[in-house]
Formats: C-alpha cells, sequence, structure tokens
C-alpha cells in the first residue's frame, strides 16, 4: 500500500465484526483516560502504559475476535491515524455508512 486512501478500506476490513471494533473502542479511551491521569499526576510510569493498555485490548479484538493479525506492526502511523478515524466515525454516527460504502456491512 502506498497511501493511506489504499489503506482505510483495508483497514476497516480488518475491524468487521462489533465486537473487535468495541475492543478498540475501550482501547482508545483506556488510552485517553491513562494519559490524562498521568499528565495529571505528572507520573512518566503511566504514561508509558499508556500503549501496553491500548495495544493489550486492541489486540485481543484481533486475536480473539476477528481472528486476524493487527496492522500495527507494518503499518503503524496509518495504523492510528485510522484508529481515530474510526472512532471518531463511531462516535458520531458514521460508522455505518462507511462500512456500507466501502461494501463492509
Amino acid at each position: 500500500m502506498t497511501s493511506f486512501g489504499q489503506f482505510w478500506p483495508w483497514y476497516l476490513g480488518q475491524h468487521r465484526t462489533v465486537g473487535c471494533r468495541v475492543l478498540h473502542y475501550v482501547a482508545a479511551v483506556v488510552a485517553v483516560g491513562l494519559t490524562g491521569v498521568a499528565l495529571c499526576k505528572q507520573c512518566p510510569w503511566t504514561m508509558s502504559a499508556v500503549p501496553f493498555a491500548a495495544y493489550l485490548l486492541a489486540w485481543l479484538g484481533h486475536v480473539m475476535v476477528e481472528r486476524n493479525h493487527p496492522a500495527t506492526w507494518r503499518y503503524p502511523w496509518w495504523s492510528l491515524r485510522a484508529e481515530g478515524r474510526m472512532v471518531r466515525l463511531a462516535l458520531t454516527g458514521r460508522l455505518a455508512a462507511e462500512l456500507r460504502a466501502h461494501r463492509l456491512d
């Protein structure tokens, strides 16, 4: 893949099941929450736990629910960007339309 535009539909296809996406949403909330705690308490140890806690939940979604491999290792920055986009679309109620547009519903 040579662009985020090519990556995005593939990323969505790797998150077809609701259970996998829910674990990703929980991971995003955990990451934001732990980041807030780390910043408020000025605790670098808590900040260092953010990626481990968030990725653990997201990866469980892939291994146990979706039964595929996370894209994080091959496309780390695009994966982070796509995660944010997927969460935003879900929060605004537009994810179902995006999945339909890519024939992934």
